[in-house]
């Protein structure tokens, strides 16, 4: 709801919410009672990043990626690492053609629109760290000549439990590059019981259509970027990652990228609630998910037990929030009355 003292969002904005009903409706045929991680997973598409989804086996995470590239009309790949799967295997490689006595480039998996990296972390650290160019740069150099990848590019990776046996933790570097950290959950009972009945037949994935395009993508990318972030909602952004850099279990905290994460997300969370302005919820609610991830915690925390995302929700409770525009647009409105 927007307050008639502040901006009506654009005919463009309005579209990204048209555009994201659409594709939550579409995944939502094949995930059942996933909203909020879909949500959030098509917040951090919009926002321009890559999504790493960390749960247990069998729990939809392979099926989000697919559902979301089907809906979004992305050329989709799928990659499984392994322990020996190689750099090249990923990327490409050059190919001696005796024909022509010449090199030529053959690309690999990572040119596509949306690239599912599954189970990227049973993969070795030199093959995990072959994606930290193309998601951070949107290319990937061979032999020393640079690719463009196609745009739009998006990396879904999904990891086990870091815990499991046969995984490699992903290191510091390679996590940042992600901007969001998603976990997708066990369905609720009656969540389970509703999805046996709709995959009693065939399965929704195979007949499920685009609801949109790359061109489409582009343009919402595009609107929400122009949504609107106060400087008391930028400094409370930058506040946040701050206190976690501060924090007394906190080896390594949230740099400089952390923020702009935080405050691309919440411009994308108000998009996609048809917003030109972001209030301070959106923040919030980008928080554990762009922030829990980037924190190295202290040995002690570690030994303890402590998961990242407490220290994000004591963050959250100790940084004061600023007055969320909408009312105090409000407050001055009834003073004038």
């Amino acid at each position: 709801m927007t307050h008639p003292d502040l901006p009506t969002p654009p005919a463009d904005l309005a579209a990204v919410g048209r555009f994201a009903r659409a594709v939550g409706d579409n995944v939502a045929r094949v995930l059942v009672g996933k909203e909020g991680v879909t949500r959030l997973t098509l917040a951090g598409i919009l926002t321009g990043g890559h999504i790493l989804l960390e749960d247990a086996p069998g729990t939809g995470k392979t099926m989000l990626a697919r559902a979301l590239a089907a809906s979004l009309g992305l050329t989709f790949r799928r990659v499984q690492f392994t322990p020996d799967l190689l750099p090249s295997d990923v990327t490409g490689v050059s190919v001696y053609r005796p024909a022509t006595g010449e090199f030529e480039f053959v690309p690999g998996p990572i040119f596509t629109g949306l690239l599912l990296a599954d189970e990227i972390n049973r993969a070795t650290p030199k093959t995990q760290s072959a994606l930290l160019e193309a998601m951070g740069e949107g290319q990937v150099t061979e032999s020393g000549v640079t690719h463009r990848l196609p745009q739009p590019f998006v990396v879904i990776a999904t990891q086990n439990p870091v815990e499991h046996e046969g995984t490699y933790r992903l290191p510091e570097a390679q996590l940042d590059r992600f901007l969001l950290k998603l976990s997708v959950g066990y369905p609720s009972l009656d969540e389970e019981v509703q999805m046996l009945g709709r995959l009693q037949g065939a399965h929704p994935i195979d007949t499920l259509e685009p609801v949109a395009g790359p061109d489409d993508l582009l343009a919402a990318r595009a609107a929400v970027r122009s949504v609107r972030v106060s400087d008391e909602l930028r400094r409370y952004a930058a506040a946040l990652t701050a206190r976690t850099r501060s924090h007394p279990q906190v080896a390594l905290g949230g740099g400089p990228r952390a923020s702009l994460a935080l405050q691309g997300v919440a411009q994308a969370l108000a998009a996609l609630d048809g917003r030109a302005f972001v209030v301070p919820d959106d923040i919030k609610g980008a928080a554990p998910a762009v922030l829990a991830h980037r924190l190295s915690l202290r040995i002690e925390a570690r030994l303890a037990g402590t998961p990242p995302e407490s220290v994000v929700a004591e963050v959250l409770r100790a940084e004061p929030v600023p007055a969320d525009p909408a009312q105090a647009a409000g407050a001055q409105a009834a003073g004038a009355v």
